[in-house]
């Protein structure tokens, strides 16, 4: 337990620290990313495609079929799916993630993970092959301390997630009926 609140300390300082430092020159583009890891491997999130980090919320397990879906968790009055990222990803799952992600956009879309490295920000130019499109939802690639992380991009997870639950993903919740298929 004591870990833990080392760790939230620690991250709580990191932020605070964050506003003293001056406003940065906008002649160099910077992407804000999550370090995280999922199914023991590292990974990095960009922090634009989510709307909330959150560390042991409940979810409330559902049936069924898909082995990613760990079930509902309340947000605001709204009942979020939450798909496991490791699971996603084509990892073996041997244990619940602790922290999960809000994805921007609609519907709303939760994704799971094991463990929160840290905030960090990058030059976008140390940013490689995001334009490869690649499968899946890995999307480029950043050099951080500890080495080389792929870099998911939530919305094509999104797509996966529609991809797996026999969703057209090129239409969203609520959309009026004349732009839909």
């Amino acid at each position: 337990m004591t870990d833990v609140k080392s760790r939230i300390d620690q991250l709580r300082g990191e932020f605070d620290f964050s506003f003293t430092e001056p406003a940065r020159s906008h002649d160099v583009e910077h992407v804000e990313l999550l370090a995280i890891r999922a199914g023991g491997r590292p990974y990095a999130i960009r922090l634009s495609q989510t709307s909330g980090l959150h560390p042991d919320r409940p979810v409330t397990a559902l049936p069924g079929p898909l082995p990613s879906l760990l079930g509902l968790a309340g947000f605001a009055g709204t009942a979020v799916p939450i798909y496991d990222l490791a699971a996603l990803l084509g990892h073996p799952v041997s244990e619940r993630p602790r922290w999960l992600v809000l994805a921007t956009g609609r519907p709303p879309l939760g994704l799971a993970f094991h463990e929160l490295d840290g905030h960090v920000r990058v030059d976008a130019a140390a940013i490689v092959g995001e334009q490869d499109g690649g499968q899946g939802p890995v999307r480029g690639m950043v050099a951080l301390p500890g080495g080389t992380r792929p870099i998911i991009d939530v919305p094509a997870a999104r797509a996966a997630v529609h991809t797996l639950t026999g969703h057209d993903h090129g239409t969203e919740h609520g959309a009026d009926e004349e732009t839909r298929p």
